[in-house]
């Protein structure tokens, strides 16, 4: 049995209490669930208490919990409880789960995001299943007068092996939640070797329910009485409302008003996730979505020129900052520009190993490459939307969110309500990728409905969405390497920015691993609002990074795995430096499985194959992309994947997230792109916002892990920063031309002897 380490107190989210009508339940701050089919579960307890953040367990048996995490197809509401359950020691199909609402008194953490949920929830749940397990032991042994040591558990029953007795968790359920709980720095936890439910593949549990249609999304839900709401927002960046007239629309069928809705007031400090598009809007209020939608058209409103201006947020760690927004009408030529001007500028220096500068002085050769790539829209297959019922000092709301404790606060200050008055309740995600952590359509629906004093339901247009959305910043970096006449390498140097953030993660792979190395990076402001988007920051600077690194091996003279191995033989051995965040033994880990799976040496005839490697949100990830070219198009043949994120809960939704984030960066690397003219998006619709096809998806990917027993971490993103760099040096042996500049498709349609 494994102690668990006494560092982590978790007094705070340990209760029992008795159950009226029996039963046991448990109480801790940081849970989520499933519920498997009706056919696969016990009779329902005669009672049964819905009450958030609890374990309960019925007098049959039957356990159930709620689920803080907000579910956007994560996997969470299957892999989270299955950790508790192996705990507990319970058969799975005995498990119910009920998603539960917005409650911070009582959970510690209801954001889904920066893929932790389940290494934010690995110990907190498998504390509170042994410490559940213990409790009905004691009760056992209390009942039957013998030594708690002597009574073990199995599949929901407690056995005395000496007396012959055994009896079910429900038979001892109520007397168990009279007991005092044991300390949880004293409650053993299972040796990772008797897991039995952990490790072992589950299915979906809202699988049925998402195939079938059932109302599981926030744009699903009606109530009596309910309004429909659309927004109309400026037509483009750096614009402001002037005026509109409402008649233009209030005397067509259906339309009950029109008004503008200013989400902030004017002295709310906003917090990090307060990331709104256009601060003030229109709403049009009538008797359905299709009659609001065709008002939208009508609507006759001017606009005009915004200027500069400033705002106050409190940013992560809570520091202070002020956020300065240009005016004027933004291009993407322009954007170009700008960032190509940065290359000979100096940057801010964020790390510095060494005598960089000294050694390109000397070196016989450097070699210099830039990569760029575009805003790229989330493009979540369900548009924001939300429902909202405002009444006096209270309100409802239901929707799909990310991160309900952020934008809770703001509501509450954009109403001029107690923020202890509103109630979020938590709608399943029809997509996020990082999108709905800003919540801002939330607090216009509930505006909206403070305004007629109704309910409403409020839908955007994909258009509203996709032009005037929150987007992944456009990035450039410049990498630099020094080499001497032996081709050997002296000095690396990557300037890495963007607008309006710049990618750099300084301490990250290969820093650590080169003698003399230069970090710096450089941001351009912008009236064009972007925030995090699949594997923020990493889903660009792996690419450029990888591609650089193959590259350089090839200059080199060497094998692009075993040149990125020996660099990082280099940082375990004799490290550069001492706060370089990842494990070099890892992240060779992955490297190597990789190369075994893909049987990296042995290129089949007519492939074209290329490797990439990077960490990021804890997790090792290396995948190699194999492509052939057909009829004059690269077609994706094979992607392997090694991945290393401690245990995996669930192997198959584990795999079967990675092949979604292989897939998601295999159509952004061809596609994705966002540009902008005088302050508008180009692209409004999927008619021009080109995403991968069904047939252009990789015909086979395998997803392997490293087995070992480190902690889990995380895994909705790590394996999409890789795929770029992956693909873009399979291209090059494919085409024997190297892409800097993403989306790549318009690069190869240019190709004399690639043409699409």
């Amino acid at each position: 049995m494994t102690l668990v380490d006494k560092k982590l107190n978790r007094r705070s989210f340990l209760k029992v209490s008795t159950l009226a009508g029996g039963g046991m339940m448990l109480s801790f701050s940081w849970l989520a669930g499933c519920k498997p089919t009706p056919e696969e579960v016990l009779t329902m307890p005669k009672e049964w208490f819905e009450l958030n953040s609890y374990i309960k367990i019925g007098e049959n048996g039957a356990v159930t919990l709620f689920n803080p995490n907000p579910e956007f197809g994560s996997n969470v509401k299957t892999s989270l409880p299955m950790i508790l359950a192996d705990e507990l020691d319970v058969e799975w199909k005995n498990v119910f789960v009920e998603q539960a609402d917005f409650y911070p008194e009582r959970f510690d953490r209801q954001f889904t995001g920066g893929s932790q949920g389940i290494r934010s929830g690995w110990m907190p749940l498998r504390t509170a299943g042994a410490t559940a397990r213990q409790l009905i032991v004691n009760a056992a042994a209390q009942t039957w007068n013998v030594p708690a040591e002597e009574i073990s558990t199995n599949a929901g029953f407690v056995e005395h092996q000496t007396s012959g007795k055994r009896a079910s968790y429900g038979e001892m359920a109520s007397l168990a939640g009279t007991l005092e709980a044991p300390d949880p720095e004293t409650v053993k936890l299972k040796d990772i070797s008797d897991f039995k439910i952990i490790g072992n593949s589950k299915k979906n549990v809202d699988g049925t329910k998402i195939v079938t249609g059932k109302p599981m999304f926030g744009i699903d839900h009606k109530v009596e009485g309910m309004k429909y709401a659309a927004i109309v927002q400026p037509p483009a960046f750096g614009m402001q409302l002037k005026s509109f007239d409402k008649s233009s629309v209030t005397s067509m069928p259906g339309i009950q008003d029109a008004f503008e809705v200013k989400i902030f007031k004017d002295d709310y400090g906003r917090n990090f996730f307060d990331t709104t598009t256009f601060p003030t809007i229109i709403a049009i209020v009538g008797n359905s979505t299709w009659e609001v939608m065709q008002a939208k058209k009508n609507l006759k409103a001017e606009w005009e020129e915004a200027p500069d201006s400033t705002f106050p947020m409190a940013g992560r760690g809570g520091q202070n900052m002020d956020i300065k927004v240009p005016g004027g009408l933004e291009n993407s030529e322009t954007h170009k520009v700008k960032m190509a001007e940065y290359i000979s500028k100096p940057g801010n220096v964020l790390r510095k190993d060494g005598d960089p500068e000294g050694a390109f002085k000397k070196a016989a050769k450097v070699l210099e490459r830039t990569y760029t790539a575009p805003f790229l829209a989330h493009n979540t297959m369900e548009p924001m939307n939300c429902f909202a019922d405002v009444k006096g000092d209270k309100a409802v709301i239901y929707g799909p969110t990310q991160a309900p404790e952020l934008i809770r606060q703001t509501i509450a200050a954009s109403l001029g309500i107690p923020q202890e008055n509103i109630q979020i309740n938590l709608a399943r995600m029809g997509g996020g990728f990082g999108r709905r952590a800003y919540s801002h359509h939330m607090t216009e629906a509930a505006l909206i409905s403070q305004k007629i004093q109704a309910p409403v339901k409020m839908v955007y247009t994909r258009e509203d969405d996709m032009s005037a959305g929150v987007y992944r910043p456009t990035y450039s970096a410049t990498y630099r390497a020094a080499l001497d006449d032996n081709n050997n390498l002296l000095a690396l140097h990557v300037k890495a920015g963007g607008i309006p953030e710049s990618p750099i993660h300084a301490n990250r792979f290969p820093a650590g691993a080169i003698d003399n190395y230069l970090a710096e990076g450089w941001q351009i402001e912008s009236n064009i609002t972007i925030g995090a988007f699949r594997a923020p920051r990493s889903n660009f600077i792996a690419g450029a990074e990888q591609s650089f690194l193959d590259e350089l091996a090839e200059e080199m003279g060497k094998d692009p795995i075993e040149f990125r191995l020996e660099l990082l033989k280099r940082a375990e051995t004799n490290p550069v430096g001492e706060n370089n965040d990842y494990d070099p033994k890892r992240y060779a880990g992955v490297l190597e499985l990789v190369r075994e799976k893909s049987n990296w040496s042995n290129v089949p005839a007519g492939i074209s194959r290329g490797v990439s490697a990077y960490f990021c949100h804890n997790s090792y990830v290396a995948e190699v992309v194999d492509i052939t070219i057909k009829d004059k198009q690269p077609v994706v043949e094979n992607v392997y994947a090694a991945v290393d994120c401690g245990i995996v809960v669930n192997p198959d939704a584990a795999a079967n997230m990675g092949e979604g984030a292989i897939v998601d960066g295999i159509g952004n690397a061809f596609y994705g792109e966002m540009a902008f003219e005088n302050g508008a998006p180009t692209k409004r619709n999927f008619d021009t916002y080109r995403m991968i096809r069904h047939k252009e998806a990789p015909k086979k990917i395998e997803v392997h892990f490293v087995q070992n027993n480190e902690a889990p971490t995380g895994l909705g993103e790590p394996l999409f920063p890789p795929v770029f760099a992956a693909l873009g040096n399979s291209l090059y042996k494919a085409t024997g031309k190297r892409l800097y500049e993403q989306p790549f498709q318009p690069q190869l349609l240019e190709m004399e002897n690639l043409k699409m």
